[in-house]
């Protein structure tokens, strides 16, 4: 995962955070556009996000936003 995305990642995360609170939860799908315009990165943060890290579809954007900060 390139450096840009994972800032994008923690930016998201920041924003739904200061939007929804510290309990919001968010998919990997949050990270991307509603058309699939990258599908070898969209695999990529999924082999990342499921196989890689075991999570759920749904977790926190505080949980996901530590994974990042800590790579």
């Amino acid at each position: 995962m390139t450096d840009s995305f994972k800032k994008k990642i923690v930016r998201v995360c920041n924003e739904k955070i200061a939007a929804k609170g510290e309990n919001v939860g968010l998919s990997f799908y949050a990270f991307f556009a509603n058309k699939n315009d990258n599908p070898k990165l969209l695999m990529e943060v999924a082999e990342w996000w499921i196989l890689k890290n075991k999570l759920d579809h749904f977790e926190k954007a505080v949980k996901i936003r530590k994974i990042i900060e800590d790579m």
